[in-house]
Parts: structure tokens; sequence; C-alpha cells
């Protein structure tokens, strides 16, 4: 019965979280989270594989600042909390660096900022890591932990490749493959749990 006794100490950030296929949670159905911050009180991260249809240009343009990366790049939604607030996850272009003091190296290859001046300079010249990602997921007191003891999150280590993959649609079978599962067992084995607690 140990395990029961986790702490929230136990998670070390920056870690990617996997849901299981029994969460239905439409936020959270088969995504990949970058948890960033986890501590008793609560935790934090962003989804990572849901891009959205709002071009990246247009979002920009609402904010006067002119975008020089792909045309059809597109922001991705990072969670439910705070829609309107956006967080930019890019490669560093030079390492250790960083552009500027307001971004943050928050695992090698991967800073991030939600300052608007460095989102003006990197929309000049975007590095082909970018991505801008609207809201965030948030876990209240206790709550991450116990989701994951209830095993509907799974961990890998974060790595840019993960993070910046090209296809979204294909991070959380190779986040799942980096751990060395194949996603095409999960529902058999998960399915194993008693059944009685899935109508929630």
């Amino acid at each position: 019965m140990g395990r029961m006794s986790v702490s929230g100490s136990d998670l070390s950030t920056p870690v990617l979280l996997m849901a299981m296929p029994q969460v239905l949670d439409p936020f959270f159905h088969r995504s990949v989270v970058l948890l960033l911050h986890h501590e008793e009180e609560g935790s934090f991260g962003f989804i990572l594989n849901r891009p959205t249809g709002i071009k990246v240009s247009e979002i920009l343009k609402g904010m006067d600042v002119g975008w020089s990366g792909r045309e059809e790049a597109v922001a991705y939604f990072g969670g439910p909390v705070q829609p309107n607030l956006g967080t930019v996850l890019f490669a560093p272009l030079v390492p250790d660096g960083g552009p500027e003091d307001t971004a943050t190296e928050v695992l090698p290859g991967v800073a991030l900022t939600q300052h608007i001046g460095d989102l003006s300079r990197l929309a000049e010249a975007p590095p082909d890591q970018f991505r801008l990602i609207l809201g965030y997921a948030g876990w209240g007191e206790g709550q991450l932990m116990e989701e994951i003891l209830r095993n509907d999150w799974l961990t890998a280590p974060a790595s840019s490749e993960l993070i910046f993959a090209p296809d979204p649609e294909q991070i959380w079978g190779a986040a799942l493959r980096s751990v060395g599962i194949d996603p095409a067992v999960l529902p058999s084995w998960i399915l194993g749990r008693d059944t009685e607690d899935s109508t929630n």
C-alpha cells in the first residue's frame, strides 16, 4: 500500500503527462501535457497536442505585431484556464544565452515567454520550433496526484523533440513509446480495471 502515500514532491517537473484512454474529458482526451509546476498547493502546465483553427498571424495582427513565420501556423490550445493568456514555447537560438532575460529556459532547447516584447522579436524571425499557446491547464491542491494515483496519467521525460513534434497527432503515441508503451495495447489493460467508476 506504500504507493498511496505518494506526495507531490515525488513528481519533479518539467515532465510530460499522457492522458490514458479512459480520460474522456474533451479538454484532456488523449492529451499530452507539459507539466511545468507541481506543488502540494497546485500544478499547472500546457497541453501540447491541440492545435486550434486560429492562425498565429491573425492573433498577432490583433496585437499590432507582424508575423514573418509560415502563413499556415496556428495557435495551440494549452488548457481551459485563462484562454486569453498567450504563452510562447520556442527553441532558443542561442543556447544558454537565451534571447532576453524575460524568457525562461524550462528544459534544454525549450524556452518560455509571456512577454510581448519577446513575442514581437520572435515573430520577426520565428525559430522553426515555435508554439503560440492559448490558456493553460491547472489543477488544485492535491488534485493531480489523485488523478495520477487513479492511473489517469502516465509520465514521461520531457524533451524538445516531443514538445515541438511537427505533427501534433503523433505526440501522444510518441510520448507513450518514449517510455516503452505501445499505444495500441493501452485500452486492453486499462479496461481491465473495475468498470463501475467508468461512468463518472
